[in-house]
């Protein structure tokens, strides 16, 4: 079907047209620049007005027409590059009838590059008089009418490159998640870990409890799952006596989306020979601290409401104290599963045909104690149902695992790892049961991973941070849609 233009559109493809008659290429060329926005203003901004009248300092920028007041003989626009906007001033008698024409001619978007000379305004405002004016780019769309831009989530979500042009949050979130990768990164490095890159493809399922994507590779004939974990991978590596690693990588499980999740996401997972859960608490709550303060610049932030200080060491709380904390509910009483159903039932906890009496205290805790973690608290002690790769504790009812919560939301998850091939082979076979009756996120039985464990994997932790959530929280957005410049969505 052919494309409706309107009036707007229709004037700038004139406006294309009147271009290519000039001689003028509408799509611009090499633009050589000697500065950007933020470095004129980096240079101007120690000086008076006088100061940079008596001594001229000449720059060359390019950047978006973002705002224009025309006016007879002399004009103000804003340019927007990279690192934000700056005032240009342009007058006919500076660059000449004709180019002041074709500057007249511009719209909203359109690309161009200046030369010119520094100075103050009146109003003391740090501009860029223009003596030479080149028109690089032609911008064909209008944006949004509205004067803040787009504020549709859903609209600004699809189109992403919209969003960046004309709303100012989205630009800092968009900078400011390198930048916490470019930290971890350097964290981590500090530390003495290595960083690996493992397959992405894989012909088993492991590592995770969650539902995979499935793929088909022609030559081999097989199918393959997109992974869902790196844990197995990168045990191996231990295993092979790289005692210090970590990946930060792409993970994709085919399950819904909502503000926290998306099918494709990205943690970074680490493991440490010789190491336990106790290491990773460290490492955890010193990550966290590090990238608030030299990236943020400060150990107070705002999310979803809340005020959360990362000053305090964290709280440390077994599960099950805390569901009777919540709700006087006491599984560390030994009970049947018909006891710990007829629990369930009297608390509306749904339970699934699979389940045993850790994963009720699972749903309990999830669904009583979540949502009262407001300040980071590491919640340790999962049943052992729901933790097939993780050591036992004392207690062979749990593990020696922990999970990271703020603001009710999981930050990480932490084992000190199972390193025993027999009881590792007993969870594998325990899952096959788990399967049978229905459950979908049930891992496979990895032989290769059994038997690189039969050859010895040195006592280990190990920990698997969700990158999108320590963004969201960093950077203050209620919403992972904001933390990924493209995110997936659904049809319109």
């Amino acid at each position: 079907m052919e494309r409706k233009f309107s009036d707007q559109e229709l004037v700038r493809r004139q406006k294309l047209a009147d271009l290519e008659e000039k001689g003028i290429n509408p799509w611009g060329e090499r633009f050589e620049r000697t500065h950007t926005s933020k470095g004129v203003k980096q240079y101007a901004e120690p000086y008076t007005k006088e100061e940079l009248e008596a001594n001229p300092y000449r720059v060359k920028i390019a950047g978006r027409l973002m705002f224009i007041r025309k006016m007879g003989k002399a004009s103000f626009a804003h340019l927007q590059d990279q690192d934000g906007q700056i005032q240009i001033f342009i007058t006919r008698d500076g660059v000449g009838e004709d180019v002041y024409n074709l500057f007249k001619s511009a719209d909203l978007g359109d690309i161009v590059g200046i030369e010119g000379v520094v100075f103050r305004t009146q109003t003391n405002e740090i501009t860029i008089r223009v003596e030479k004016y080149t028109h690089l780019v032609k911008s064909l769309r209008p944006f949004p009418e509205k004067f803040h831009g787009l504020t549709d989530v859903e609209e600004r979500s699809r189109r992403r490159y919209v969003d960046l042009i004309v709303n100012e949050e989205p630009r800092r979130v968009a900078f400011l998640r390198p930048a916490i990768l470019k930290e971890l990164r350097n964290f981590m490095d500090n530390l003495g870990y290595v960083e690996v890159e493992t397959p992405v493809l894989s012909s088993l399922l492991g590592g995770a409890a969650a539902r995979p994507f499935v793929t088909h590779h022609n030559t081999l004939d097989k199918d393959f799952y997109l992974r869902i974990a790196t844990e197995i991978p990168l045990k191996k590596l231990i295993v092979g006596g790289m005692e210090k690693v970590y990946e930060i990588g792409r993970l994709f499980r085919n399950e819904g989306m909502d503000t926290t999740h998306n099918p494709e996401f990205t943690t970074m997972e680490a493991y440490l020979a010789y190491g336990n859960l106790d290491d990773m608490y460290e490492l955890m709550e010193n990550l966290v601290r590090d990238l608030a303060v030299n990236v943020v610049g400060k150990t107070t932030l705002v999310w979803n409401g809340h005020e959360i200080d990362l000053k305090p060491s964290f709280r440390k709380v077994h599960m099950v104290d805390l569901i009777k904390e919540v709700t006087g509910v006491d599984f560390w009483k030994e009970m049947t599963l018909d006891e710990a159903k007829a629990i369930a039932k009297e608390h509306n906890i749904k339970v699934e045909p699979h389940f045993t009496v850790g994963h009720i205290i699972n749903e309990f805790f999830e669904e009583f104690c979540e949502a009262t973690l407001i300040q980071p608290t590491f919640v340790y002690g999962h049943p052992l149902e729901i933790t097939p790769l993780a050591k036992k504790s004392s207690d062979p009812r749990f593990t020696l695992r922990f999970e990271l919560f703020i603001c009710s939301y999981e930050m990480c998850n932490a084992y000190s790892e199972l390193n025993d091939p027999l009881d590792q082979r007993e969870r594998f076979e325990e899952q096959l049961k788990a399967r049978e009756l229905g459950d979908e996120e049930a891992n496979d039985i990895d032989e290769d991973f059994l038997m690189a464990l039969e050859y010895g994997m040195p006592p280990t932790g190990g920990i698997g941070i969700g990158i999108d959530r320590l963004v969201m929280f960093l950077s203050e957005q209620n919403s992972i849609r904001e933390v990924i410049l493209f995110p997936t969505m659904r049809d319109k």
